[in-house]
C-alpha cells in the first residue's frame, strides 16, 4: 500500500465539546484527531459518490431511454391531412 502524506490541521472547539470528544474517542479506542479524520474522510467520500452518481444520471438522461416500443406508422403518415 502506498504511503499517504498527511498534514496537520488546527481546529478550535469549545472545552465542553473537547471533553465529550475525548470520552467518545476513548470509547472507540482512538483519538480526537482520529475521530475528526474519519468523519471528514466519510464526508469527502460521500460527496465524491454523489458527484459520480450525478454525472452518471445526467449522462443517462442525455442518452435517453429506449422504452421497447416499435414505430408501426411513420411520422409523415400520422400527420397526413
Amino acid at each position: 500500500m502506498a504511503q499517504v502524506q498527511k498534514q496537520n490541521v488546527t481546529v478550535c472547539l469549545s472545552s465542553q465539546t473537547i471533553k465529550k470528544a475525548k470520552v467518545l474517542a476513548a470509547q472507540r479506542s482512538t483519538s480526537i484527531s482520529g475521530l475528526l479524520a474519519e468523519q471528514i474522510e466519510m464526508l469527502v467520500g460521500a460527496e465524491e459518490a454523489y458527484e459520480s452518481a450525478r454525472r452518471d444520471a445526467l449522462a443517462t438522461m442525455d442518452r435517453g431511454f429506449h422504452m421497447g416500443g416499435v414505430h408501426a406508422v411513420s411520422r409523415d403518415e400520422l400527420h397526413e391531412r
